[in-house]
């Protein structure tokens, strides 16, 4: 299915559907919740939610169609089908979802259950209900009741489906289908261990297609010792997925130390990774340990290693050959046993190609890579971090703050997030303290980078400035946030903006942006 363009009033339903079932925790509540929500969002005659046993290879409609006027009790007339018949079936294969506006023409369509409830399906969405252990069932949208389904209603269930498969899942941890899905909810509370244990305890969170690509990675590794680099925007939490690797894995009770590489100039790198003697220069009055010696037999995790000198990639290469290190005015080996992990926002290969960063190095690092996606490409998780920063702050700071309204969530999901997770968790803890101790965050607590219908607060009326200087502030603010956009690209910043990219040069040089 190609891209579809979604508005900020798509996202804030999406929103207000997902604030909706993280409401409810009772299975049979939550559901209803679900088919009431989805009914409401696309005007339809009903929904149905088959779960799929694998061990049987069969789904079990946990329910068939429940239509508005009618409300039979959930597992009523319980209908098993094998995994491989029907639409459903070839959603579990595929992966992916159905969009059919005439069943009675289409091969994948099975008559078995229409039969067997006395119910007929004039046109359906069909999306499968992925979780980091897969495909748990699948999600029908029965019955259009005006015209036909479109691929953006497709889009929207598809969006919703993620949220719904957590809480779904979530449920069956807590017991609830115990009854119904006993095999299944073994596994569950296996993966509820694994998810909660592993990833939430350090503030991991995401529940997207691309975040569990993320985590499927990471289960890989966490059983050894094997070097990690994790690849990826600022902001996208590189430093969290190396403390999951390390807090989970085998050196777990060892030292887990974090240097930024890009943060000190490189006598001070060495010296903090390395450690020095006494006199080894001026002000080192005594003998102290760097970062290596002090995580022996634990973990090091170095950020940004793209931007270390080549003089110190001769001497990190010594470390992951030969565990070796000398501190600074030192000709005494120390022998170090470290497990490493890396990260860069830099493309590595392409440094290499410049010669900016040794060839031998790259490939001592480049030993099980992990790709963090940037916000943009995983829109679905910005209510879930948005409402996990609103209740961080809210108790920090001592604000009343509980919930964000759709609106104000629609701009969050539409935005781009140039500075990623960082810059998402920033914008939340400015609106809670703009709110003050207002209970719900709307649009205009948010900045006017997500808001751009709010005026900078620096051009408001009465703050004696003239309109000349109110305008010229406007101007630098929105160059500004075209480049911080754009990530620096001044072309890309003049098209945002509708400048030639001479009038933005020009611009920038007569309000002094760098």
């Amino acid at each position: 299915m190609g891209k579809v363009a979604l508005t900020e009033a798509d996202f804030g339903l999406v929103y207000e559907a997902i604030t909706a079932l993280q409401q409810v925790c009772p299975l049979e509540d939550m559901i209803r919740q679900i088919f009431d929500k989805i009914r409401t969002l696309f005007n339809i005659e009903g929904v149905s939610l088959a779960l799929h046993d694998a061990q049987r290879r069969e789904f079990s409609f946990i329910h068939t169609v429940e239509e508005a006027a009618a409300r039979p009790a959930l597992g009523a007339g319980r209908i098993r089908l094998a995994d491989h018949l029907g639409v459903a079936g070839w959603v579990l294969r595929e992966g992916r979802s159905a969009l059919i506006n005439t069943p009675r023409k289409d091969r994948r369509f099975y008559k078995g259950v229409d039969l067997k409830e006395g119910f007929e399906t004039r046109s359906m969405l069909c999306v499968p209900l992925k979780t980091r252990r897969g495909v748990i069932g699948v999600l029908y949208a029965i019955n259009k009741l005006t015209g036909r389904f479109t691929t953006k209603e497709l889009r929207l269930l598809e969006m919703l489906s993620g949220s719904i498969a957590v809480s779904i899942e979530n449920a069956i941890l807590y017991g609830e289908l115990q009854q119904q899905a006993n095999q299944l909810n073994r596994e569950n509370l296996n993966l509820r261990k694994t998810l909660g244990d592993r990833f939430q305890r350090q503030g991991v969170i995401g529940s997207s297609d691309a975040m569990r690509a993320v985590f499927d990675a990471v289960d890989k590794v966490l059983d050894s010792t094997t070097t990690v680099l994790l690849q990826g925007e600022t902001g996208t939490g590189k430093e969290l997925i190396a403390r999951v690797v390390h807090f989970n894995g085998p050196l777990r009770n060892k030292p887990f130390v974090a240097e930024n590489c890009g943060a000190l100039n490189e006598a001070l790198l060495e010296s903090e990774l390395f450690g020095h003697v006494k006199g080894a220069f001026t002000g080192a009055i005594s003998d102290c340990k760097g970062l290596f010696e002090l995580a022996d037999g634990g973990t090091v995790f170095l950020d940004e290693i793209a931007e270390t000198s080549p003089a110190m990639q001769v001497k990190l290469l010594r470390v992951i050959q030969e565990g070796q290190i000398h501190r600074v005015g030192d000709r005494r080996t120390v022998h170090v046993n470290v497990r490493l992990i890396f990260s860069t926002h830099r493309n590595l290969e392409e440094l290499v190609r410049q010669g900016r960063f040794r060839e031998d190095l790259y490939y001592r690092i480049h030993v099980y890579p992990i790709q963090m996606p940037p916000l943009r490409d995983r829109r679905e998780d910005v209510p879930l971090l948005a409402d996990h920063f609103l209740r961080q702050f809210a108790k920090k700071h001592g604000r009343a703050a509980e919930r964000i309204n759709p609106e104000a969530m629609g701009l969050l999901m539409q935005y781009g997030w140039p500075g990623n997770v960082r810059q998402l968790e920033n914008e939340i803890e400015r609106a809670v303290t703009v709110a003050g101790q207002r209970k719900v965050l709307k649009p205009e607590h948010f900045s006017e980078k997500i808001n751009p219908r709010q005026l900078p607060t620096t051009c408001r009326a009465g703050d004696g400035a003239t309109l000349a200087e109110a305008l010229a502030r406007i101007e630098r603010h929105m160059i500004t946030d075209a480049l911080a956009a754009t990530g620096g690209n001044r072309s890309a910043a003049a098209r945002r903006i509708g400048l030639t990219r001479q009038g933005l040069l020009l611009k920038m040089k007569r309000h002094g942006i760098g």
